[in-house]
C-alpha cells in the first residue's frame, strides 16, 4: 500500500501489518487494539537522522515529538536509533526517565510548564528547556538557583508563518497561545529577560509553525525568517544563538485526499530548510547553529492502525448507512475534535470489492462518535475485523474513559511477531482510583 510495506495483503486476502495477519492478531489480542509496525518507525527515525549526518555534517539531532505517541517501548527505539525526544508534560518525562532514556538528550516544551513539572526537569538534568513566558522563565531561574545549576534553554518564538492547514493545529500565527511573536518585539524583549537571568543559558530560539504539512514553502518561509531573526538580535545585542530548534510538522497520508509520502519526499523537507539555513547563515556571516528537527506524527502515524470487530448495522434508506465498531471516540477523538479523515477497510476481506459507502461509527452514547465518514467498502457483516488506517500518532495519546470504556492496549509487530507495549486495561484499572466516602456507605 505503499514503499515502506508497512501494510500488505496476504494469499487469504487478509490484511497484513509487519508481516503478522491481522485477523491473527486481533484473535490472540481481540479488539480494539493498537498495532504499530517497529519497522516503520525505525526507518523513519533513520530517515531523518541520515539528513542531519549527511545534509548538515551531523550537527544537529532528531527530537521525536512524543506527544504523538509516548510510552516506554518507543523511547527505548528512540534511544536504540540514538535520536533524542521532545516531552511536554511530567507525565512524559516520567515515563522517559522510567524508560532510561538519556535525560541530556530530552527537549522539554509546553506554554503552561507547572512548577513541579520544571522541578522534576531540573532534577532528572534534562538538557534543554524550551521557555514559553517570562513567567516560567522566572521561576526556572529561581528553582536552579535553589538547586545551584544552570539550566540550557531556547526561547520559544513566533515567525509569522502561516500554514496550509485545520487552523486548531496552526500554532505560528501572531495570534497564538505559543511563543513570542517577531514581529511585535516579544521576542527580542524575552531574549533580554533570559539574558538577564544567572542560572539560564540561552542557547538559542525554537519555533513550530504548525502539523499535517506537505508544502515545503512554509518550512523553508520559517527558516528564513528564524535566521533573520537571530542575525538581528546578534547586531543590536551581540547574542548569537547556537541552536535553532525548526519543529516537526511533516504531514502523512491519512486518505486519498493526501499524497502517499515517500521517504525521499521527507528528505526534501530537511534538504530545502538546511539549504536555507546556511544560504542565511553565509549572508549574515553568522554560524550555522545546531539543528533540531522535531517529527512525531511523520514517525508513528502510518506505523500504526486500529483493529475493531464489525457489531450493529443500521441502514437509514436514501440517508445513510451505519457500521458500528467495538470501538469509538475513546480510542479516536480525532474525528469529533478536527473532522479528520482516515480510511478503513475489512481486514478479513481486504481483496473484496468495495459496493457501499458507509459511516464508521463507535459505541460511545454519543452521536458525534464518528471515526469515519463515506468509506467505501465490501457489505459488511457483524464479525468482521475492521482497520482503521494511519493510526499511529494521537490516538492512543489522545484516547479516554469515556462512558467508562478501557482505553484499549497497544501491540508492537516485527517480523511477523506481535507483544504487549501497553497492556489491556481492565475495568479494576478504571475505578481503581474511584473512593466513596463514609458518609455515602
Amino acid at each position: 500500500m505503499n514503499e515502506r510495506d508497512t501494510l500488505k495483503i496476504n494469499r487469504l486476502g487478509h490484511l497484513e501489518i509487519g508481516g503478522m495477519d491481522t485477523v491473527e492478531i486481533a484473535g490472540k489480542f481481540g479488539t480494539p487494539v493498537y498495532v504499530f509496525d517497529e519497522a516503520h518507525i525505525r526507518n523513519m527515525m533513520r530517515v531523518y537522522k541520515a539528513c542531519i549526518d549527511n545534509l548538515y555534517g551531523g550537527n544537529g539531532t532528531v527530537a521525536y515529538a512524543s506527544k504523538a505517541f509516548s510510552c516506554k517501548a518507543v523511547y527505548a527505539i528512540a534511544k536504540q536509533e540514538k535520536i533524542s525526544i521532545d516531552i511536554v508534560s511530567g507525565g512524559e518525562l516520567y515515563t522517559a526517565v522510567k524508560a532510561g532514556f538519556p535525560a541530556e538528550n530530552i527537549y522539554m516544551h509546553g506554554n503552561n510548564k507547572l512548577v513541579h513539572e520544571l522541578e522534576e526537569a531540573v532534577d532528572n538534568k534534562v538538557g534543554t528547556i524550551i521557555l514559553d513566558s517570562f513567567r516560567e522563565a522566572d521561576i526556572l531561574n529561581s528553582v536552579c538557583k535553589a538547586r545551584g545549576t544552570v539550566q540550557n534553554v531556547l526561547i520559544r518564538i513566533n515567525p509569522g508563518v502561516e500554514a496550509h492547514t485545520h487552523a486548531f493545529v496552526q500554532t505560528a500565527r501572531t495570534d497564538s497561545k505559543f511563543g513570542f511573536s517577531v514581529s511585535d518585539g516579544a521576542a527580542e524583549e524575552m531574549t533580554a529577560h533570559v539574558l538577564s537571568k544567572e542560572f539560564l543559558n540561552l542557547k538559542g530560539y525554537h519555533c513550530h509553525i504548525g502539523s499535517q504539512i506537505f508544502e515545503k514553502e512554509p518550512f523553508v518561509l520559517a527558516a528564513n525568517k528564524v535566521m533573520d531573526f537571530i542575525a538581528s538580535i546578534k547586531s543590536r545585542s551581540g547574542f548569537e544563538a547556537q541552536t535553532l530548534n525548526i519543529g516537526g510538522g511533516f504531514g502523512i497520508w491519512y486518505n486519498d485526499e493526501d499524497p502517499e509520502m515517500k521517504l525521499s519526499d521527507y528528505s526534501e523537507y530537511l534538504d530545502c530548510i538546511i539549504t536555507a539555513i546556511k544560504a542565511k547563515a553565509k549572508q549574515y556571516s553568522i554560524n550555522e547553529p545546531y539543528l533540531v528537527i522535531e517529527p512525531g506524527r511523520s514517525i508513528v502515524g502510518e506505523a500504526g492502525i486500529t483493529l475493531y470487530t464489525v457489531g450493529a448495522i443500521k441502514e437509514i434508506a436514501g440517508i445513510k448507512k451505519y457500521v458500528a465498531i467495538d470501538g469509538g471516540m475513546f480510542d479516536n477523538p480525532r474525528y469529533a475534535l478536527y473532522q479528520s479523515k482516515y480510511s478503513a477497510l475489512l481486514a478479513n476481506r481486504a481483496k473484496e470489492e468495495c459496493t457501499e459507502k458507509v459511516t464508521v461509527a463507535g459505541k460511545c452514547c454519543e452521536s458525534g462518535d464518528i471515526i469515519a465518514v463515506d468509506v467505501q467498502l465490501p457489505k459488511a457483516k457483524s464479525g468482521d475485523i475492521m482497520a482503521v488506517l494511519s493510526t499511529g500518532a494521537y490516538n492512543y495519546s489522545m484516547a479516554s474513559n469515556y462512558n467508562r470504556n478501557a482505553v484499549p492496549p497497544a501491540i508492537l509487530v516485527k517480523d511477523g511477531q506481535a507483544e504487549y507495549i501497553i497492556k489491556p486495561q481492565t475495568y479494576e484499572d478504571i475505578v481503581r482510583n474511584d473512593v466513596v466516602p463514609d458518609r455515602l456507605k
